[in-house]
């Protein structure tokens, strides 16, 4: 590759990872997804994103999702693959997708697979996996050490086929790894912030570049992750306080917050709210994670912003937050 044609890719990657936005006539932002490509897909056609063969139709849109796509259910590759596509799609029309990162991303990006379910091996698995798993370990066994049959049997037990697979496509360099580790964690559009955990008062001070900076970082390299904000209760993934403590608690840490990412709204997923889209701190923090997967159960949501005005799409209804 020559020098310039780097420095293009280069900048390119940075322009996809952009952090703050000016300004989008329309916003549309998605919560956890969960492995539920049926249910998204119905939220992006009830909100006017993709047309009945799923294909992009938002025009200059903004779709923020705010992360959480994959665990829990039973099409997480599915609904990646729908991202991927309508970041394509999106960009040829003048619109924009924005897939966040949240804290199942970064889990799969790690190896803590403790939330897959067993269609997602089966969404990886080929005719080669039963071998690349006896591979696989072999190359786990400490140099120089035999394997015994009962020591094979039980890492085998942990690992399905389509273990192999599944990691090398989240690693870091793998096809849904490194298009994870191409988005952010924080993003500003407008005068609206979107993350999928919270703001906690320990990095109220901090840039949006720096969190992303520091989440991208982590994540490349694993001996980051230790003492790092990716797996910290506090840090933007996992932090529940805005959705979850007292509101007079938190009442002028949110105000900090405001202040400090030069926003007026703060919207999250994270946390199930499956009675809908919810606001707290009089429409200041917004809840969009309504349990979208069939196995929460929660109704069919999304947030829309236009005109300057939030609102709540539910099932098909339009309902003004504060």
């Amino acid at each position: 590759m020559s020098i310039w044609v780097a420095a293009v890719v280069a900048g390119a990657a940075l322009a996809h990872a952009q952090d703050s936005i000016r300004g989008a006539d329309r916003v549309v932002a998605v919560g956890d997804v969960h492995g539920g490509h049926e249910e998204f897909t119905a939220v992006l056609r009830m909100a006017g994103i993709v047309n009945e063969t799923g294909s992009w139709i938002g025009g200059k849109t903004h779709l923020v999702q705010t992360g959480d796509v994959v665990d829990r259910g039973p099409e997480s590759r599915r609904a990646l693959d729908l991202l991927m596509a309508l970041e394509k799609e999106a960009r040829k029309a003048g619109g924009q997708v924005h897939a966040l990162i949240g804290n199942h991303e970064a889990m799969n990006v790690y190896g803590d697979l403790r939330y897959l379910v067993a269609a997602d091996y089966e969404s990886f698995r080929t005719p080669k996996s039963e071998k690349a798993l006896e591979d696989a370990f072999r190359r786990s066994l400490p140099e120089g050490s035999k394997a015994t049959e009962e020591g094979r049997k039980a890492w085998l037990a942990t690992r399905p086929p389509g273990w192999v697979e599944h990691r090398e496509a989240f690693s870091p360099d793998g096809k849904y790894g490194s298009w994870i580790l191409r988005h952010n964690a924080v993003l500003r559009i407008g005068d609206t912030l979107f993350l999928h955990g919270g703001i906690a008062p320990k990095f109220v001070t901090a840039s949006i570049r720096d969190l992303n900076d520091r989440v991208r970082q982590e994540l490349r390299d694993p001996a980051k992750l230790n003492g790092g904000i990716v797996t910290d209760p506090d840090g933007p993934l996992w932090f529940r306080g805005l959705a979850q403590e007292p509101e007079e608690k938190l009442a002028a840490h949110v105000e900090e917050v405001l202040a400090n990412f030069k926003v007026r709204r703060i919207v999250i997923g994270h946390t199930v709210e499956k009675t809908g889209i919810k606001s707290r701190f009089s429409g200041k923090v917004v809840m969009i994670d309504v349990g979208l997967s069939k196995i929460y159960g929660g109704p069919k949501a999304c947030l829309v912003i236009e005109g300057g005005k939030a609102f709540a799409l539910e099932n098909g209804q339009r309902r003004e937050l504060p």
